[in-house]
């Protein structure tokens, strides 16, 4: 009992890493799945085994615990630190970071040839991958660990910077299931869905480094978050999840669909 207590302590101690929580990757993977023409969605479907984009959406947190797949831990998120300004001129972890992994997954998904089960495990992680390229805190600095060493209240409870974005900050900004945030914020035009998804993970990423940026200067070490820290970045967490889901969306267009 003592061992197993133990055991959950230490997986409590490294979730924080992974983001954002399971809500809103299910939320970016539902907008990408109503952003998918029929042949991809087929496509798609298909090699998860009939299952959704939703129903792997968490998968790779899970995955990145185990021993087959503990390589991917540093695939979650880039780190920027806050002399480098920007994830171009960063120095890039040895073992990869999203951006990488994320542009890696597209070529030898794109490119074909792999067998069912690395084009399903591919597939997966993709989905995954783009959502957590749009969480603030995945673009943060190596010096704090996104956040990880930065303690803040929220109302009144200590937690982390990172946590907040994670998870805290979606599940108080609105009390809706994923399908709820998919139809409350998927209100794009065609138009509107193609400025967002244009450019390259490259590009998106410098988004995400702007915007942790902001964040760090307005919650610094000991801030207090409540209502107001709420209500000033709702709109940016809608945004971020719109984001990521339109994109996903993008790739697996690219990817999978006839042309290009």
């Amino acid at each position: 009992m003592k061992r197993l207590f133990i055991s959950m302590l230490c997986l409590a101690a490294v979730t924080d890493v992974f983001g954002w929580g399971q809500k809103g990757h299910d939320t970016v993977a539902y907008i990408a799945e109503n952003h998918l023409s029929p042949e991809v969605a087929a496509k798609v479907t298909a090699l998860l085994d009939g299952h959704s984009l939703v129903y792997y959406a968490n998968w790779m947190d899970n995955a990145s615990h185990t021993p087959d797949y503990a390589f991917t831990s540093t695939w979650h998120y880039v780190n920027v630190d806050e002399e480098e300004q920007t994830y171009a001129q960063s120095e890039k972890h040895p073992k990869g970071d999203v951006v990488v992994a994320i542009n890696e997954i597209v070529s030898r998904l794109k490119n074909g040839g792999l067998s069912p089960e690395r084009d399903k495990v591919d597939l997966m992680m993709l989905i995954h991958l783009v959502g957590d390229m749009h969480c603030p805190m995945h673009a943060g600095h190596k010096c704090d660990r996104g956040g990880n060493n930065i303690q803040v209240k929220y109302f009144h409870s200590n937690t982390k910077l990172h946590s907040v974005w994670d998870s805290k900050l979606v599940e108080s900004a609105h009390n809706w299931s994923y399908s709820e945030w998919q139809y409350q914020i998927d209100r794009v035009t065609a138009e509107e869905a193609a400025s967002i998804a244009a450019g390259c993970p490259n590009d998106w990423i410098e988004e995400t480094v702007v915007l942790s940026r902001r964040i760090y200067e307005d919650t610094p070490a000991g801030a207090s978050i409540s209502y107001d820290y709420i209500n000033k970045y709702a709109p940016v967490i809608e945004q971020q999840l719109l984001k990521g889901g339109i994109r996903l969306a993008a790739l697996l267009e690219y990817i999978y669909g006839d042309e290009c």
